[in-house]
């Protein structure tokens, strides 16, 4: 066997255990914390400013997770297309 079809052999599977590891945390857990304001909700209050609800969370300092947006969007367009 030649380098490259090792490095695939070993890859493959290796790619396949992370996709199937992340799908299932999309299940759990769908929401993780906001990267913006670190699940707080509010931006500013760490560097003496005053504090102000976090825009892109809502100041709810929860994100939607990227699986499971890619989910939603799939099941949408599949609704949409089968009726």
């Amino acid at each position: 066997m030649d380098l490259i079809r090792i490095a695939a052999s070993l890859l493959c599977p290796a790619l396949a255990f992370v996709t199937l590891g992340y799908a299932i945390v999309c299940a759990v857990s769908p929401f993780g914390t906001c990267r913006r304001c670190a699940g707080l909700g509010r931006i500013g209050a760490a560097r003496g400013l005053r504090s102000r609800p976090c825009r892109r969370c809502d100041a709810t300092g929860i994100r939607i997770r990227l699986g499971r947006h890619l989910y939603h969007q799939a099941t949408r367009i599949h609704r949409d297309g089968t009726r």
